[in-house]
């Protein structure tokens, strides 16, 4: 298993974050995040935050990485 820093945990917390968003959104019509923030900006930067979370854990699982021994 490889080892993750820090940024990649936040990145992990926050696409689970938004992948239980899109849970909710979708079993039961509740969008929690605007829920929270309302239907803005605030809302909008975090939408942005959680979908380059996304593309960082993809560019970092398609990226090899050196074997240490």
């Amino acid at each position: 298993m490889k080892k993750i820093g820090l940024l990649g945990w936040i990145c992990q917390i926050l696409v689970l974050i938004g992948a239980l968003n899109w849970g909710l959104v979708g079993a039961l019509k509740i969008d929690l995040v605007s829920k929270i923030f309302g239907y803005g900006t605030v809302t909008r930067v975090i939408y942005i935050i959680v979908g380059l979370a996304a593309v960082f854990l993809i560019i970092d699982l398609l990226t090899p990485k050196k074997k240490v021994a």
